[in-house]
């Protein structure tokens, strides 16, 4: 399927039912499905062919997400541009994509001012806000296949060198809409509320709900309150946020006075989360956390836990399994690699590897990269992890965030772990540090809630009873926030940076 074919499956549903909702201003399936078309004629009108690559860059906004559907329905394809990127990231990102056409808003003019000479491949720009009209000046009906099942192209980032591009096909996402559809509660008309940014995880969510001909309720901006708010004014079903703002949402003041009842799939993912803070929501946002663990080059599914796979049969909450990442998902096989490639039995930890049509086509334009991602037959997911005796996967950490410490391997997700059972601590981060004696010593940084204060000490005493003093951090800091990247992923490199700067 075409990114534009989950919005016609919608539409054909019901062209006059709720499509994307923001501030109040509701467009139908058919008022979207009508823009779209306009935008691809729009983009076939300035020499848009299929296979070309066409940019956006935008926050969450309705227009800028219709124009995902024009821009499939001319067999383009869409090139998502993180807003909150530097003017340098966004010019790498657009170049080695090779992008024709940029359709931005104006917030963003300056950054587009900055690169846009650098960029000859890029001969057709389009504000949102000042060239809207102009450029929609073509009424003719455009609905072209795309010259090969190539359906986006998304940057990973650039913090370890130039960013890489992950080619997703039609197929790849066509899978990860099977897998939602079939792991999640859905009913007939599904309303999902979109915080987190449409250009990654919320954006590729809304194509099951479009295929349901649900309704999407986009937030431009992040707001807990807002969202807390929008869940019982909407009726939401679904949604979708990273760990970090499920902790804030929980300590938000709102929350226990709000009615929650509409909601049947409360999506976390993206980053670890602390199995005591899950335990929380369980009981105070309700049976309806749901659970995914994927990347961008196989895109949130490979593997998933529904909300009743967060219980035992008895209906008591199953603890064990709140730190699991769930099982691999249906149409997904997920095994644990050794060093030299070989695969290890249930219970052995090694990295995680998957197979299937989930997984990207490669990066675009290094073959280098693509060949070392399937080393051996396997997409390298490089976390390292088990599965256990009933198949639930554990994630342990990521190969590079292992610290090594008195020869002993110490998983920093499980210092994380242990420290966020802590009533004070809000979140948190280890990392290894250079050591004469200890080759590396744990090292724990601390976000605390607000007004919350602690002792070092009775912190380390904290951890020691539960993991025991290998794995207790031997070094702990407190700073008032952690440096996260675009999405709210906490960035290890750089705490690493900042600390070994100031020893």
């Amino acid at each position: 399927m075409r990114l534009v074919d989950y919005l016609d499956k919608g539409a054909s549903l019901d062209p006059d039912a709720p499509c994307l909702t923001t501030e109040g201003d509701t467009r139908t399936y058919g008022e979207v499905q009508r823009l779209s078309v306009r935008i691809a004629a729009a983009l076939a009108a300035r020499g848009v062919v299929p296979g070309d690559r066409v940019a956006v860059l935008s926050g969450n906004d309705p227009t800028a997400f219709t124009c995902v559907f024009g821009i499939s329905r001319a067999g383009a394809v869409w090139c998502p541009i993180n807003p909150r990127n530097e003017a340098y990231e966004n010019r790498e990102l657009l170049d080695l994509f090779g992008c024709k056409a940029l359709i931005y808003q104006a917030a963003f003019a300056p950054l587009v001012a900055k690169i846009r000479d650098e960029l000859p491949a890029l001969t057709t720009l389009v504000c949102l806000e000042t060239d809207w009209d102009d450029f929609l000046t073509s009424d003719d009906p455009v609905d072209l296949p795309a010259a090969d099942d190539l359906a986006m192209i998304v940057g990973t980032g650039g913090t370890t060198g130039r960013p890489k591009g992950v080619e997703l096909t039609g197929a790849n996402l066509e899978a990860m809409t099977a897998i939602t559809l079939m792991s999640y509660p859905w009913p007939d008309r599904p309303v999902y509320l979109a915080l987190a940014p449409l250009t990654h995880a919320a954006g590729v969510l809304c194509f099951p709900v479009l295929a349901k001909g649900g309704e999407i309720v986009i937030m431009r901006k992040p707001d807990v309150a807002a969202f807390i708010a929008n869940i019982e004014q909407h009726r939401v079903t679904h949604t979708f946020l990273p760990p970090t703002l499920i902790y804030m949402v929980l300590a938000h003041a709102a929350l226990d006075a709000t009615d929650l009842s509409s909601l049947r799939c409360f999506w976390y993912g993206a980053a670890p989360m602390s199995s005591k803070r899950l335990e929380e929501a369980l009981l105070r946002i309700g049976p309806v956390m749901a659970q995914l663990f994927g990347q961008t080059e196989a895109p949130m599914m490979i593997s998933t836990m529904a909300p009743g796979d967060h219980y035992l049969a008895d209906g008591s909450i199953a603890v064990a399994r709140l730190s699991s990442a769930g099982r691999p998902s249906p149409l997904v096989t997920v095994a644990i690699m050794g060093p030299e490639g070989e695969l290890l039995p249930r219970g052995a930890t090694g990295e995680i590897v998957a197979r299937g049509s989930l997984v990207m086509r490669g990066y675009h334009r290094d073959p280098v990269a693509t060949a070392t991602a399937s080393a051996h037959g396997w997409h390298h997911t490089g976390d390292i992890g088990y599965l256990d005796d009933d198949n639930y996967l554990f994630i342990v950490d990521r190969a590079k965030d292992m610290v090594i410490t008195g020869g002993f391997n110490v998983y920093s997700t499980e210092v994380e772990q242990a420290l966020m059972q802590h009533p004070a601590i809000q979140d948190c981060a280890v990392i290894g540090l250079p050591d004469d004696k200890w080759g590396e010593r744990v090292t724990a940084i601390l976000q605390l809630r607000d007004g919350a204060t602690v002792d070092k000490e009775e912190i380390a005493a904290f951890v020691k009873t539960r993991i025991g003093s290998v794995k207790t951090p031997k070094q702990i800091e407190i700073w008032e926030d952690l440096p996260r990247s675009k999405v709210g992923k906490i960035l290890k490199a750089d705490i690493r940076t900042r600390l070994s700067g100031a020893s």
